[in-house]
């Protein structure tokens, strides 16, 4: 069922981008040949106006094919150059390329809103919101080949109770500070923990302790922090969206610089990254916590694509921007060759990236 939904989610938001590009150029007087729902072959098709609308065996989002995207490719008379997004003016050319981006932001601004509405995850204290429901001590990371891993706790599980030897923890007491202060002191080999896992019933888990070399105290490998539930009215929702939108933008936008930094320099970790697969398990995890956790992460994943489009690399839109913006300082345009030599290059580079990383997503699954 999480494949199912990924696939769902991931043809939604490139459905979304396309539709910026779609929209926007039309509303510049560009012609649009064809909008498609999936991807090519062709199930069906009927032509409205200038444009064919279709939907497409390969259910991975949609296309929308621009006339004069690619000049070079198309036979553009003096009749319909004024239709043709080649001959377009720089900033027109601009404005088609940034709207799937700009589609993708405003989606994810809408769908954390809608989270808002039904009742979001929120850390105690968010963003200084102080009407924070509900609040309880979640496991927000659970770390790789830890003790709680091992045990079966995942990142979202709520704890009940937590003990060790004579000490336990309940109600009001499980709090990050006092469960950290009982793992640390605890004398015993194991802990018990009952937690709660979205829908699910509670389910008790007894986790063997480690101890930390550098500091001697014992521990798990999990982070925790109180994470309650904002509910807010759909004019409050939108307005905390936004912030929580340019927010995420923001942090996700300096981290993939970073990545980026450190893949130029040698030193970034590609294990790090997740592809296809490994987003299609965080579904699972996410459905078992609830729809509101799977709007979340939907809306993570719009913003994210939002910000790698925007990279100046061959094959993006950011890579289109890029070479209008060499047209525009050298005053001519870019040879056909180099244009089409550099996108079929970094497509085929993105293309292999993408293999290795899923590659490496399905050998963490054996």
């Amino acid at each position: 069922m999480s494949v199912i939904i990924f696939i769902i989610s991931l043809a939604i938001l490139i459905l979304v981008h396309e539709f910026g590009h779609f929209i926007v150029a039309k509303k510049l007087g560009i012609r649009v040949d064809e909008f498609g729902l999936g991807l090519p072959p062709r199930i069906w098709g009927k032509k409205f106006g200038e444009t064919l609308y279709s939907f497409n065996w390969i259910p991975f989002g949609g296309f929308v094919k621009i006339f004069g995207e690619d000049p070079h490719n198309e036979e553009i008379t003096e009749e319909n150059k004024s239709r043709s997004m080649y001959y377009k003016p720089k900033w027109a050319q601009s404005l088609v390329l940034v709207a799937g981006v700009t589609f993708n932001i405003i989606f994810a601004w809408l769908v954390i809103s809608l989270g808002f509405t039904m009742g979001l995850p929120a850390p105690v204290g968010y963003m200084g919101y102080s009407e924070v429901r509900d609040a309880k001590t979640v496991l927000i990371n659970v770390f790789p080949g830890s003790p709680a891993e091992k045990a079966g706790l995942r990142s979202g599980d709520a704890l009940i109770f937590v003990s060790a030897g004579l000490m336990s923890l309940q109600g009001d007491n499980v709090s990050p500070e006092k469960v950290s202060e009982l793992i640390a002191g605890s004398k015993s080999e194991n802990i018990d923990i009952l937690y709660k896992r979205g829908n699910e019933a509670p389910a008790t888990v007894k986790v063997v302790l480690n101890t930390d070399n550098a500091s001697g105290k014992r521990m798990i490998g999990v982070a925790m922090d109180m994470i309650g539930t904002i509910k807010l009215p759909i004019f409050t929702a939108l307005f905390e969206g936004a912030r929580t939108t340019v927010m995420l933008t923001k942090y996700t936008a300096i981290g993939l610089g970073n990545f980026l930094y450190n893949a130029v320099t040698f030193r970034a970790d590609l294990s790090q990254v997740t592809g296809p697969v490994g987003i299609a398990g965080i579904f699972g995890e996410a459905e078992d916590l609830g729809f509101v956790f799977i709007l979340s992460l939907v809306a993570l994943i719009s913003i994210n694509l939002a910000i790698i489009n925007l990279i100046p690399f061959p094959a993006l839109d950011g890579g289109r921007l890029f070479f209008i913006l060499i047209e525009v300082i050298i005053r001519r345009p870019v040879n056909p060759k180099v244009f089409q030599w550099a996108n079929a290059i970094g497509f085929t580079l993105l293309i292999m990236l993408m293999v290795v990383i899923t590659s490496h997503d399905i050998f963490k699954l054996l």
